[in-house]
């Protein structure tokens, strides 16, 4: 693996932007290798017949330029690591007196410890969670970081870009300030107990470990609480191997001390210390693991340069610069295993009876497990963005089916995508030369739409790719008419037009959803607000799975129903690995997150390219408001049902046993909002706020698409997007809805609606409204099963505004309204959509998937008639209640 991904899967999470700048340095070493070529060339100028030197008549000095660079990196690494070693042997001394303390005191306490047992339980469900529950959303930041380089002269480097990298958020140490404001409450509760207890020596007072974020009343620091802290406390970290402790506060034997006794007083202390060194062990060991990776981060670096440059730099720089100082030179490596001793003597003692082996073991145990919780979400991630952006060699290549065809000079393999596009091509040639239609425009419009329609359907070409070739097919063919005229227009002219159609207000909302999905995603704030209502669904299969369909749903409106899976999916990656063999849940949870990510593809506006289809084709468009009037009543309805059907088919609240199965529960984040947070919030849903009433402000703000322009101005504006979240947009996806809307605008402009109107209106003749939306409705699932959501929205909007113009009242947009959100719930097959695509390739830890064809079949399909029913029904009545 190279240093770079190294770094990034094994550097600690908070800590990103104070490690070596493996990356930049990398970019200056290949400046300065162009920089030295330059310089020979301009020194060896054969046409001149004269030697010319870049720098007074030299090459360029490139160890002085590098060098500078070095000194800044292990300044900004040495000034971290001091500041974190400090914080580190301040904590364990803290931890030492609090050790001497609790020694001094003994077990005298016991009996009045013991005494509070039925008082404290009022007062405990008056108390905050004390835990620091480890955090499973923490992802690897998506930026780079930089070089402070203010004092470094470029001018024979050349103007370099500098990566800028986002406000890194505050790190939390191990001893929050809860744990310091447990232990004095305990301690100083203690205390109080001394006078009621002759015999017990008194305990010195002394300063707050920190200072109380809030004040502490007279009941707060009563026997039975500082006793329900320590409970608490104890209860939470009973994950960590211990056996529960015994329910009587029988006194000990004769000898026992606090570390030893089994009492209920001596394990709730014994468990609150174990909790507070394991935490210091771990920091201890992450601040080891950040020295040596920044070693060997400069020790590659250097080698890299040499190479490169053809210097000798690394030998001299690794010896005489960065292993004299720290944290690499000999007395920081000795303070830092000083203080891994004092731990594990102090574990030791407090946890293992003085078994230094057995807890050397275990504090190696929690070390694992620590690394194995709070990095597997970034390692998941990362691994698959690098096994993406290197096309996939990681993994094995899938070669396309091919078939034999007999030919005069033997069998030929051809695939089936070469078989589509060949008669794809004959169908274009035989319309092109065959009169179908009335009017050679008509004519030749019908031949690229039949074109374009097996190409999408059979996806010969990729989607966009068809989509660009649209625009192109109808300017040479002259299909575009002048409406003054009735003349056909140039290609001059057409080509013009077309592109003034092809970028249209509706495309702009389309980037305006998906700036605002990528500040969420940029910022962490949806998975924030995933993980807190997550870690609210209990154990109960039933709830968490209904949990976890209501948070995709709610995703896929706001950050599209293609990242939405996605995230999702990495989420419930801890309740997947903790659940038994052969577990039912599992395909039910993934195939849930599926279906209710394509359900969340109707729900707003955005969530969608065919949403935004369907409003381009709506005459006058649908406001926000009314949207949502008729989506979100809908989708919740779909949710519901398609949630009692998966419960009916995979009864998954039962183990394979047959025992009931408990879920294992999502930790929600403790992190509070910060102020890029909550300015991306509010830039947020001010946006959408206008969106809603975008209809009643037209006449100040012009259209929705003006009022998308305010997030990308506002994040990109201010930094919290760059340019490359810019590059990272879906713009095959924005390409794939420009070619839709040249091709409808294209079918209109040339007659061919026109003709295709004159045949609808004869069909529908004396058929009432509804009958038309349930025979469209049947029509619309059935094409998008089986293409893409967004290809049948392109071939069935138009078609639907025609049948709607041809019904009494003009019924196009409500026709429209329905055959946008139908497109969204065709999802019977592992191709029907994105979110189905991503949950038909999600493996267990075994790589065995969990999902088959089978279970789309049988779950998916009668999940897609459930939904389009649902629009077919409830949607209808909404629209006509509210006049759509």
């Amino acid at each position: 693996m190279k240093f770079s991904s190294s770094l990034k899967f094994n550097a600690v999470v908070d800590w990103w932007d104070e490690y070596i700048a493996y990356d930049t340095l990398k970019k200056y070493i290949y400046q300065l290798e162009r920089e030295q070529h330059e310089a020979r060339t301009q020194h060896h100028d054969l046409e001149a017949n004269e030697s010319t030197g870049l720098v007074s008549g030299a090459s360029p000095d490139t160890d002085a330029i590098f060098r500078p660079l070095l000194d800044d990196e292990v300044q900004k690494i040495t000034k971290f690591y001091e500041m974190q070693e400090r914080k580190l042997l301040d904590e364990v001394s803290e931890v030492e007196e609090l050790v001497k303390e609790q020694d001094d005191l003994g077990l005298t306490a016991a009996r009045l410890y013991a005494s509070s047992d039925g008082e404290e339980d009022d007062d405990d469900e008056d108390d905050d969670g004390y835990t620091r529950d480890p955090s499973v959303d923490q992802t690897l930041p998506k930026r780079r970081r930089h070089m402070s380089l203010s004092r470094i002269s470029t001018d024979r480097v050349g103007p370099i870009p500098r990566d800028v990298s986002s406000p890194r958020r505050d790190r939390r140490s191990s001893l929050s300030s809860e744990d310091n404001e447990d232990l004095h409450m305990s301690l100083a509760s203690l205390r109080q107990l001394q006078p009621q207890a002759p015999g017990i020596p008194a305990v010195p007072e002394e300063q707050p470990l920190i200072t109380p974020q809030r004040p502490r009343t007279q009941s707060e620091t009563s026997p039975h609480v500082a006793r329900g802290v320590i409970n608490k406390l104890a209860n939470s970290i009973a994950s960590l191997g211990h056996g529960s402790r015994q329910d009587s506060a029988s006194a000990s034997g004769a000898g026992d001390t606090i570390w030893t006794s089994n009492s209920n007083y001596a394990q709730d202390t014994q468990l609150l210390f174990k909790r507070r060194l394991t935490n210091l062990f771990v920091d201890s060991s992450s601040l080891k693991s950040y020295a040596e990776m920044n070693y060997t981060g400069f020790r590659k670096v250097l080698k890299k340069y040499d190479k490169v440059t053809d210097n000798s730099l690394q030998s001299y720089y690794m010896h005489e610069v960065i292993e004299k100082i720290s944290p690499w030179d000999g007395p920081a490596k000795a303070r830092l295993a000083e203080v891994q001793d004092r731990l594990l003597s102090m574990y030791a003692k407090c946890v293992t009876r003085g078994d230094l082996s057995l807890a050397r073991s275990q504090l190696k145990v929690n070390l694992r497990e620590h690394i194995a919780w709070e990095r597997d979400t970034v390692w998941r991630q990362m691994i698959a963005n690098e096994r993406h952006d290197e096309g996939g060699v990681a993994g094995p290549v899938v070669n396309e089916k091919e078939i034999k065809v007999w030919t005069p000079a033997g069998p030929v393999r051809v695939s089936w995508k070469l078989i589509w596009g060949v008669l794809a091509i004959i169908v274009f040639a035989i319309l092109l030369t065959v009169p179908t239609v009335e009017g050679e425009a008509a004519q030749r419009c019908l031949a690229v739409l039949v074109f374009a329609t097996i190409l999408w359907a059979t996806e010969v070409l990729p989607l966009f790719v068809t989509s660009l070739a649209v625009s192109p097919l109808l300017v040479w063919l002259r299909v575009i008419i002048d409406p003054t005229t009735g003349d056909r227009l140039s290609p001059q002219d057409a080509t013009k037009w077309i592109f003034s159609q092809m970028f249209s207000p509706t495309l702009m909302l389309l980037i305006g959803g998906f700036t605002i999905a990528a500040a969420l995603s940029k910022t962490n704030i949806d998975r924030m607000l995933i993980t807190r209502v997550l870690s609210l669904a209990g154990t109960r299969p039933s709830t968490v799975l209904l949990s976890v369909m209501g948070v995709a749903c709610f995703a896929s409106m706001w950050i599209s129903n293609v990242a939405a899976p996605t995230l999702c999916f990495a989420l419930v990656r801890p309740i997947l690995r903790t659940l038994p063999p052969k577990s039912a849940f599992g395909p039910c949870l993934i195939l849930g997150i599926a279906l209710a990510a394509n359900i969340g593809g109707q729900s707003s506006p955005i969530s969608s390219p065919q949403n935004l289809i369907a409003l381009e084709y709506m005459d006058p468009p649908l406001d926000w408001a009314r949207w949502f009037a008729v989506a979100l009543p809908v989708s919740a309805v779909s949710i519901l049902l398609i949630w009692g059907l998966l419960l009916l088919a995979y009864n998954p609240s039962r183990a394979p046993t047959g025992e009931p199965l408990e879920i294992k529960s999502v930790r929600a984040t403790r992190e509070g909002f910060t102020r890029k947070q909550v300015f991306v919030a509010l830039v947020c849903l001010g946006t959408i706020a206008l969106w809603c009433v975008a209809r009643a402000i037209e006449n100040y703000v012009g259209d929705m698409g003006i009022i998308a322009v305010i997030p990308i101005v506002a994040f990109f504006g201010t930094g919290v997007l760059k340019k490359d979240d810019f590059e990272h947009f879906l713009w095959s996806v924005v390409f794939l809805a420009m070619g839709g809307i040249a091709l409808g605008k294209g079918v209109t402009s040339s007659g061919l609606l026109g003709k295709m109107d004159v045949l609808i209106r004869g069909l529908v003749a004396g058929m009432s409204p509804y009958a038309v939306v349930l025979i469209l409705s049947m029509v619309v699932l059935v094409v998008s099963t089986f293409i893409s959501h967004t290809i049948a929205a392109v071939l069935l909007v138009p078609i639907a505004q025609q049948v709607g113009a041809a019904l009494p009242g003009n019924q196009a947009n409500l026709l429209i309204f329905v055959t946008g959100l139908i497109c969204s719930t065709g999802m019977g097959m592992p191709v029907s959509g994105f979110p189905n695509q991503q949950a038909a390739t999600q493996e267990d830890e075994m790589g065995q998937l969990y999902l088959t064809n089978v279970d789309f079949l049988k779950n998916g399909v009668p999940a897609s008639i459930i939904a389009a029913l649902v629009v077919a029904t409830l949607g209808y009545l909404l629209m006509f209640i509210l006049g759509i």
